[in-house]
């Protein structure tokens, strides 16, 4: 059972927010508590040396602060900050890093492919409209991108899963 928990725990809960997110672009409290709170117990289960547990700590204090001056020049969502923070208590330093370069591309790849699909529904909204210049700009302005880059977080955090302390604790 605790084999299966180590494998399965965190991609889960993280799947949980970013399906939560896309539906309702806000990742709810309970679940980054969740997310965080079970780090702890499972920590303790798996026999996480304590120089290890206190790096973990370090990974999830060090996104805290990243995912907060983030939120402060409104890059990211408030619970998409605090779910940065809480993935970070599982990944700890020594897989941080990785963590962050995979979810900082999804997250790219996902404002991309907005990007695009906004310009093309906007592109066809305005395509029958005599005064095009107009009606762009005015759309234009209008606009406030709205990303769920919880599901960047967690594509990120189930790639960089695999190479974990968690994935060869029991294996």
């Amino acid at each position: 059972m605790l084999h299966f928990l180590c494998f399965t725990l965190l991609p889960t809960l993280l799947m949980i927010a970013a399906i939560w997110d896309v539906l309702t672009f806000k990742i709810p409290n309970w679940l980054t508590l969740l997310t965080a709170a079970l780090f702890f117990p499972m920590a303790l289960a798996t026999g996480l040396p304590l120089d290890g547990f206190v790096w973990h700590i370090a990974g999830g204090v060090l996104l805290f602060a990243v995912g907060f001056i983030m939120f402060q020049f409104n890059l990211l969502g408030g619970g998409d900050a605090k779910m940065l923070a809480a993935a970070g208590l599982w990944f700890g330093m020594t897989n941080i890093y990785g963590f962050t370069i995979l979810a900082a591309f999804a997250g790219f790849l996902q404002v991309c492919f907005m990007v695009a699909q906004s310009y093309i529904m906007l592109s066809l909204d305005i395509a029958d409209v005599s005064d095009t210049s107009k009606r762009l700009w005015g759309k234009l302005v209008s606009m406030t991108p709205n990303v769920p880059f919880g599901f960047a977080i967690a594509l990120g955090g189930i790639v960089a899963f695999r190479g974990t302390w968690w994935m060869h604790a029991l294996s």
